[in-house]
């Protein structure tokens, strides 16, 4: 379907929505909060009219979707509502994904400046045990935003692209 990843946000672009496809992604089960190994990747509301473009979107869709479900969790458990969530990795790119994940979040996604961030925190974490650095607050101020995307997308759309993502997932445990 694509020669590379980065070819994604073309093709999702190309349509205005998935047109009631859904991807979930399940190809080892299911994590959080869903917690079923059994189950496998599916996909559902595929028609005639169904066109590759309409796939790639529903694929990239699903990410952000297992992203909320993993920090609605987070929120539920811990009584602390997310103000904006920070990216970094190979996925930040993709701008088509990091606007949906803002509209179906409803919080800013705030990109770094550096895409891979995981081992400068190690590195980060490694110097303030040494005492390179004096405190996180010193550490924060090399934080620098590429990018931030806010959600733009109403209310009822949001809920009713997050309700057909929890259907499709029923679906999905039905069938293993």
């Amino acid at each position: 379907m694509l020669r590379n990843a980065s070819e994604s946000e073309d093709y999702a672009t190309r349509v205005r929505s998935t047109d009631d496809v859904y991807v979930v992604p399940a190809f080892v089960g299911l994590g959080t909060p869903y917690w079923d190994s059994e189950v496998r990747g599916a996909v559902f509301g595929l028609t005639r009219g169904t066109k590759k473009e309409h796939f790639i979107r529903a694929t990239l869709e699903s990410l952000a979707y297992q992203t909320k479900d993993v920090l609605s969790a987070m929120e539920a458990d811990s009584n602390i509502k997310l103000k904006s969530l920070r990216v970094d990795g190979g996925a930040v790119n993709n701008h088509f994904l990091m606007q949906f994940q803002s509209d179906i979040l409803n919080v800013p996604v705030e990109k770094c400046a550096i895409n891979e961030t995981t081992s400068l925190g190690a590195a980060y974490l490694a110097g303030l045990a040494v005492g390179f650095w004096e405190s996180k607050e010193e550490i924060a101020q090399y934080w620098n935003l590429e990018r931030k995307f806010e959600s733009t997308m109403e209310e009822n759309v949001r809920t009713t692209l997050y309700e057909g993502w929890q259907k499709a997932v029923k679906a999905a445990q039905v069938f293993k």
